[in-house]
């Protein structure tokens, strides 16, 4: 089961808020995708939050656009900025990349983004969000969210 990101942010404001906040304390976050021998691939990339959708954009033929192209599963990290405090918790997100080449749809990117063109344009359908913080510098609180099910909350000391 999947669910885009509109549908992620009603089912859960608060953490899709917070998720929105951490990946705009960066610019750039880490993406792993899937070689064609099945081996994860690591790279850096920008993210948007427009219009009720998580978009990846991305260089012409690059490798990670590839690799979505032949396999659509991903896993987004945010970047932990600097030091150990991880400002606002960790933030991940696992699901596909749908490969978007509608003309309208790339052109009203083009509009809001302003990206170097040509590109590769990917909407997500997202599996699975995760976020781990620490709390009262005590509990490690682990937020799982998957399409269908209900926010689960995991505090660790």
């Amino acid at each position: 089961m999947t669910a885009n990101w509109a549908a992620f942010a009603t089912a859960e404001p608060d953490l899709a808020g917070t998720v929105e906040k951490r990946f705009g304390a960066y610019t750039h976050h880490v993406i792993a995708t899937l070689r064609k021998d099945g081996s994860p691939r690591t790279s850096g990339l920008e993210v948007r939050f427009l219009g009720g959708e998580l978009w990846l954009g991305m260089m012409p033929n690059s490798l990670k656009a590839l690799d979505l192209r032949r396999d659509p599963r991903f896993a987004l990290q945010t970047n932990p900025g600097e030091g150990t405090g991880m400002g606002g918790g960790d933030v991940r997100i696992s699901g596909r990349a749908i490969e978007v080449d509608d003309v309208e749809t790339k052109a009203g990117y083009v509009e809001e983004v302003e990206p170097p063109e040509p590109f590769h344009l990917f909407r997500t359908e997202l599996t699975e969000v995760v976020r781990t913080s620490i709390e009262d510098d005590t509990y490690l609180v682990v937020q799982v969210w998957t399409p269908g099910a209900p926010l689960r909350t995991i505090k660790r000391t």
